[in-house]
């Protein structure tokens, strides 16, 4: 049985530094831990809140719930298919660990992912994606323990059900599964991905096939450094509202009357818009209420000068959110998970 706290601080183990203790922690570096954990007599009865590496993750206060911190280590390549290889990695592993012991091994495929903080299991909850790659296109399956039977499962792409920063496990599954270990496909032979406007210039250095992965891992890592604070020196969780999709009929109408609006077409007719400009067109930029602010470089990171409480920045969020609509008639929807 691993080891049980009790009154843990948990403002070290979420990115924001928001304050908040748990009334019960435990540390889980296997499926056995995990077992263990639920079926033990007193903890299999409480409420339970998974914790990663807590980057997508708001503290309104303490966590009356059986706290299981997930630890589970492992890096390997597990099989070398004729067009791709498929990598394993333990749910507790660093995500950008895991880019960087790709890379140093050859395996090239989630470069355009580096940088983004958070655990590989906490990876396909929110779906991670950025600089025109999502996890999806990259998942092979993930070993999973239910919590309510204890059993382990073995989920593929389709179910884990993965739309935009969305997946089963925030939807239908929500609370019901601890993901414990996750492979992934790495394409055979590697192609850059460099749709994206930050990674266009890498074209003008020659040919595209003449970019290597580690001049796009070397890219994304400056420019997310450029527009993103260090949670060790500023408190944040990286992009806080999710960029809204609009339909035709809703884009047509809304580009008439804010023609500057940054937008992106989607397959099918839809339209993905940048919420950091919305926010920005709304005049949050840089702007502050109390110790909660809003970066002044990146207006989708919200931030904690120093001191704030989860309600501070909730109240901050909802502020932007009514701003975003009255002006738009669009509703922003956070990214990370509330407690």
């Amino acid at each position: 049985m691993p080891l049980i706290e009790n009154n843990v601080d948990l403002q070290p183990y979420n990115t924001f530094g928001l304050p908040g203790r748990a009334s019960r922690l435990v540390r889980v570096r296997s499926e056995d831990d995990v077992r263990s954990a639920i079926a033990h007599p007193e903890l299999g009865r409480m409420p339970r809140f998974i914790l990663g590496g807590g980057s997508n993750v708001m503290l309104t206060g303490d966590v009356d719930a059986l706290v299981v911190k997930v630890e589970v280590p492992g890096l390997k390549l597990v099989e070398t298919r004729e067009d791709e290889w498929i990598v394993e990695a333990g749910a507790g592993e660093s995500w950008h660990g895991l880019v960087e012991w790709t890379l140093a091994r050859g395996l090239p495929g989630l470069e355009n992912l580096a940088f983004i903080p958070g655990t590989v299991g906490a990876a396909p909850v929110q779906n991670i994606g950025a600089y025109g790659l999502e996890l999806s296109e990259r998942f092979e399956s993930l070993d999973a323990v239910e919590l309510a039977s204890g059993l382990t499962r073995t989920l593929d792409r389709e179910e884990c059900r993965f739309g935009y920063r969305d997946s089963i496990f925030k939807g239908d599954a929500a609370g019901s599964f601890l993901i414990t270990r996750v492979r992934l496909r790495l394409p055979r032979p590697w192609r850059p991905l460099l749709g994206y406007p930050d990674l266009s210039t890498l074209k003008e250095q020659g040919a595209t096939p003449s970019v290597a992965p580690t001049e796009v891992f070397d890219r994304v890592c400056t420019v997310r450094r450029a527009k993103l604070p260090d949670p060790a020196v500023l408190g944040n969780a990286g992009s806080f509202f999710k960029n809204p999709v609009i339909c035709a009929r809703q884009f047509s109408a809304l580009i008439e009357r804010e023609p500057a609006i940054v937008h992106y077409p989607l397959p099918g007719g839809d339209y993905k818009l940048a919420a950091g400009w919305l926010i920005e067109a709304c005049g949050w930029k840089g702007r502050n209420m109390g110790r909660a602010g809003v970066h002044d470089r990146q207006a989708l990171v919200l931030v904690n000068r120093g001191g704030a409480s989860g309600r501070a920045v909730m109240d901050l969020a909802a502020a932007i959110q009514q701003s975003v609509f009255e002006r738009f008639a669009i509703r922003l929807e956070p990214e990370p998970t509330v407690f």
